[in-house]
């Protein structure tokens, strides 16, 4: 389809190299847009063709880029801003855009060929696109309407852009936006064990009492991203602060998400019905994932809140067909042939899969004869609306108003906001369970009792607002410790609303926010980067006691007596240029290592042997040496964060530069994370995933001030000014004054234009 293009076709890297009448135009544009007043009427989208509809959001949308190069766009309708936003973030990353759909939709083995099969079946089986479509055609009008400026917006892009050629997905329809509606990193499908799905349903005759095929001990990928690291954990960090802690009485908010790297775009949003949202959103998505406006802001992050089951059922197979008992009954299961196309040498191939589902859900695997049916929030409609409406939520009201479509599965939410109302919301799709099963395992789906009753309500669920402690937060970890002493208590609700632990990230959360009253921006910062590693607090200790109480005639011991007493002179702080921080974490790792090869619990090095203890910090010292030269070596010269290319799987150098971070795995505690390993090439150990998007912000009555960083830069083309221009401020925690008013751009413009020119 052709579409009308903007009236000017030449690049535009400044106002100032506009011709003197259209500069007076697009000032004029930018002026009105940023004063609230709109740049002209709006026209209802509902009969327009895609053709009208493009023709009328390039009349109606402003993009500004910063000095940084982040995206302001302006709109006068809703709709047009999400036109600009989606345009602007291909402008950035459109490889990234399409890969999150081609994932989404199940269709990445078209692009990478067989290997990704199992994975798209993955998608396929929870996600049908004529269900999708019917789904579509029954949402909201003022929903529909955003769906079409967004496919708008992606094809306008790539029909000005030609030289852009899209690995699988040439034509973006509107109602997949349908099918990442929510913005987190992995969500409920992710859990879905890829290679017991393969040991299922990749057999050929299957049988009702087939058994569950071993699976090995390879390290599965949470994310379905290719991004991981043997032991980080994943999630992020949420902070709020109630203006009785700070010292401006203004509510504090620290937006932290860890995610795998260049997951997100920084960008803001603005449109005269009501829209001004800055934050990071997801490539490809058209609302501010965790971000502020000009009255609250929210930060998610991933929550071990119970919102999906399995059910083990009995199958029986009669004359060809399958049945699955049910109380006193036999129902049929229901199949749906799923087609997987897929990418050779010489074309494409396809492979296709007869899938069963009960009633719960389809099934995803087999245990010991009996096929397991896995049940999930399955709301894509519900899940989009109340991503995009807190965005425009002005109070504590407003923001619960949203709650209640329940259709937030997977994040916990912190929130602060102008009015000094502070929160923790916890994942409001938590459906009623009887409590008499486990439901941490796989429960008889043969018993109606196991049934899924109505979702808990807010009132029932462990939500904190306005707690007397002043402050919560979360780190991925149980709600039981989310405000101090105003926490909810794990005994006032059943045991399947949360299946999380307490973790190092939460108690150093916890250490830096009790018994304080002197927070302000800059000292939530110091809070978000503070060097303390909790997880060494036992572990240290523990072995300096066994080196003490190990015989002096020990040989082990005669070699270890300097690194001992490097470690017990250690502050248990990270540094760049700690030597004690290398060889704290080389030990802890090597430590773990040993300890699970023994069978013992991974989890608690601390109670090794003092012989393992020795013996890993022994290990960890020779490492070291073959890697670095010296057992010696200093944390910076170790942890490197490095962005060579665009590619969505990174290589990296050691010959080329990188720059050194201080803040390492969240794994030790560290509330700046920075999971980062060594690659087959490379002795160095090179982040991909953690602290991604960091922004701290203060809710002044009439003013919003905040200050962020993004990883690397928000261009995804390698080569330009802005694809790694943040990389020392990320390294170093030198957050950069965020401009979300006029008066903040004003001298910190680097180009303002319409899509299209």
């Amino acid at each position: 389809m052709e579409y009308p293009r903007s009236e000017n076709h030449q690049h535009v890297s400044s106002v100032e190299n506009v011709k003197p009448r259209r500069s007076f135009i697009v000032l004029l544009y930018v002026g009105l847009a940023f004063l609230g007043v709109g740049i002209c009427p709006a026209v209802a989208a509902s009969n327009l063709s895609s053709a009208q509809r493009v023709k009328e959001h390039l009349r109606n949308v402003i993009i500004v880029r910063d000095d940084w190069g982040i995206p302001h766009v302006r709109g006068t309708t809703d709709a047009d801003a999400v036109f600009g936003a989606v345009y602007a973030q291909a402008e950035d990353d459109f490889n990234r855009i399409e890969t999150n759909f081609i994932n989404s939709q199940g269709r990445l083995a078209e692009a990478e060929g067989e290997e990704a099969i199992w994975r798209d079946l993955r998608m396929k089986i929870f996600i049908d696109p004529a269900v999708i479509q019917e789904q579509y055609g029954k949402s909201p009008r003022w929903l529909r309407k955003l769906m079409e400026a967004w496919a708008d917006g992606l094809n306008y892009y790539l029909e000005t852009h030609p030289g852009v050629k899209p690995r699988v997905i040439t034509h973006f329809e509107p109602w997949m936006a349908l099918t990442f509606s929510e913005g987190s990193i992995g969500g409920d499908i992710a859990a879905v064990d890829l290679q017991r799905l393969q040991a299922f349903y990749g057999r050929t005759g299957l049988r009702s009492d087939d058994v569950d095929v071993p699976v090995s001990g390879a390290v599965v990928d949470p994310w379905g991203d290719g991004s991981y690291d043997d032991d980080e954990p994943r999630g992020s960090n949420g902070i709020a602060i109630a203006p009785q802690n700070t010292t401006e009485r203004n509510a504090l908010l620290l937006i932290n998400p860890h995610t795998s790297f260049f997951f997100r775009e920084e960008l803001q949003m603005t449109s005269s019905e009501g829209l001004n949202a800055y934050g990071a959103s997801t490539w490809g998505q058209f609302f501010i994932y965790q971000g502020f406006n000009d009255h609250a802001g929210w930060m998610h992050t991933t929550s071990p809140a119970d919102a999906t089951d399995e059910y083990l059922e009995t199958v029986i197979e009669k004359d060809g067909r399958y049945f699955y008992r049910y109380g006193s009954t036999e129902r049929p299961l229901t199949t749906r042939i799923i087609t997987v196309p897929y990418r050779t040498n010489v074309g494409y191939a396809e492979r296709k899969f007869t899938v069963y589902y009960t009633h719960f859900g389809p099934v995803v695997r087999s245990v010991s004869g009996r096929w397991v049916a896995y049940r999930s929030m399955q709301e894509p409609v519900k899940a989009l609306m109340q991503s995009f409406l807190r965005t425009k939520a002005k109070n504590l009201g407003d923001y619960r108003k949203t709650m209640g479509l329940h259709a937030n599965s997977s994040n916990n939410t912190i929130y602060a906001d102008a009015d000094g109302n502070i929160a923790f919301f916890h994942a409001n799709f938590i459906p009623r369970r009887n409590p008499r099963f486990d439901w941490k395992r796989p429960v008889d789906g043969s018993d109606p009792a196991t049934e899924w009753g109505n979702l808990l309500s807010f009132e029932e669920s462990p939500n904190v607002i306005n707690p007397s402690s002043g402050w919560v937060y979360n780190a991925n970890d149980w709600p039981w410790s989310s405000a101090g002493p105003d926490s909810p208590k794990k005994s006032n609700f059943p045991p399947y609303v949360d299946n999380g632990t307490e973790s190092h990230r939460g108690r150093h959360a916890v250490m830096v926010l009790e018994n304080r009253r002197d927070f302000s921006l800059e000292k939530l910062r110091d809070a978000a980067f503070d060097s303390y590693l909790p997880a060494f607090e036992k572990l240290v200790p523990a072995l300096i006691s066994a080196f003490d109480r190990t015989p002096d005639s020990d040989p082990l011991k005669l070699k270890l007596v300097e690194q001992v007493n490097l470690l017990r002179n250690w502050d248990l702080r990270w540094s760049v240029s700690s030597e004690a921080t290398s060889l704290a974490i080389f030990y802890g790792k090597e430590l773990k290592r040993v300890r699970a090869a023994s069978g013992a619990d991974a989890q608690h090095p601390e109670e090794s042997t003092p012989g393992q203890h020795l013996r890993a910090l022994q290990a960890a010292s020779d490492h070291l040496a073959a890697e670095f030269g010296s057992w010696k070596t200093a944390w910076g010269q170790i942890n490197r964060f490095q962005r060579l290319s665009a590619e969505i799987e990174p290589k990296f150098d050691d010959a080329a530069p990188s720059t050194p971070v201080g803040f390492p795995s969240g794994n030790w505690g560290s509330l700046a994370s920075f999971g980062a390993h060594p690659y087959p090439n490379t002795h160095r150990w090179y982040g991909t995933v953690g602290n991604s998007f960091v922004a701290v912000v203060e809710f002044r009555k009439h003013r919003v001030r905040a200050r962020a960083v993004t990883a690397g830069g928000v261009h995804g083309v390698v080569g330009t000014q802005h694809f790694n221009d943040q990389a020392d401020r990320y390294a170093n925690g030198n957050l950069r004054e965020v401009y979300f008013y006029a008066d903040q751009l004003r001298g910190h413009t680097e180009k303002t234009y319409m899509p299209g020119q």
